[in-house]
């Protein structure tokens, strides 16, 4: 049984996600289809990237990601299946692939071309009728040749961003609690991070700091975050994507971090 693992900006409020579920399990019965996340900020692509980035360690290798935040849908941009050493991935060349492209390159890559396997195409909706239907067959053992003509993985679009070791960043995003989530993944802990003319000191976690007070601290993706303990630090900062922000450290340096 393959897990198709699926990330959309759809609402629950919609039919949008079900319907694409809906056609996997048709098409591709025997498919395990997890729900990653829905609900992300529309056409959102750098959260869409910073959500692959962070989900992909702990996701099943030899699974198949199916992620749609697709703002160009039914414009120029390819619809590309693209095969990792960890997962294979069906998204839109949109950039959506610019974070997780670090931690699994692709070897290869395909450009879907849906006369092959699907049906009606609508203008809106490709989700539906050319990356699920891609998915499903990919899922039942169909060889990616039969989908679409290779295409060179280096020809894919990527957002201006990248995971970086450096003492200077950006913020990536932001998560529902109004956490800053930034591209910085330190070799070393910081003892403070500049950000929006601000001295943030860093600790482990929220409860280091009183309530209402702003706090640096290494997230669960590995990257450093600022937030705001029992509050929002985009909106207590003013925060935005794109922010810069840069690490300091004392004149005492601390153990490099080891990651496995």
């Amino acid at each position: 049984m393959k897990n198709v693992y699926f990330l959309s900006d759809f609402g629950d409020s919609e039919v949008y996600a079900g319907v694409v579920r809906s056609v996997l399990r048709q098409l591709a019965p025997h498919a395990r289809v997890v729900d990653l996340a829905h609900q992300l900020p529309p056409g959102d692509l750098r959260h869409a990237a910073y959500q692959l980035y962070a989900a992909l360690p702990y996701l099943q290798k030899g699974s198949l990601l199916l992620a749609v935040v697709d703002p160009g849908v039914g414009g120029p941009r390819r619809a590309l299946y693209l095969e990792g050493e960890k997962l294979g991935y069906i998204l839109p060349d949109n950039g959506i692939f610019t974070l997780a492209q670090q931690l699994d390159p692709p070897q290869k890559a395909w450009r879907l071309q849906p006369e092959r396997f699907a049906g009606e195409v609508s203008g809106t909706f490709h989700a539906r009728d050319v990356f699920a239907p891609a998915a499903a067959h990919l899922a039942r053992g169909l060889p990616p040749r039969a989908l679409g003509e290779e295409v060179d993985p280096d020809s894919l679009v990527r957002l201006p961003l990248e995971i970086s070791d450096s003492d200077a960043g950006e913020i990536i995003t932001f998560d529902r609690f109004g956490n800053a989530l930034s591209n910085l993944r330190p070799s070393r802990l910081p003892e403070a991070v500049h950000i929006a003319g601000r001295r943030i000191v860093f600790e482990c976690c929220y409860t280091a700091v009183p309530a209402g007070e702003a706090v640096a601290y290494l997230g669960s993706a590995g990257l450093v975050e600022v937030g705001v303990r029992d509050g929002s630090a985009r909106e207590k900062l003013k925060l935005y994507q794109g922010a810069p922000l840069g690490l300091h450290w004392s004149e005492e340096e601390p153990p490099p971090l080891e990651f496995d």
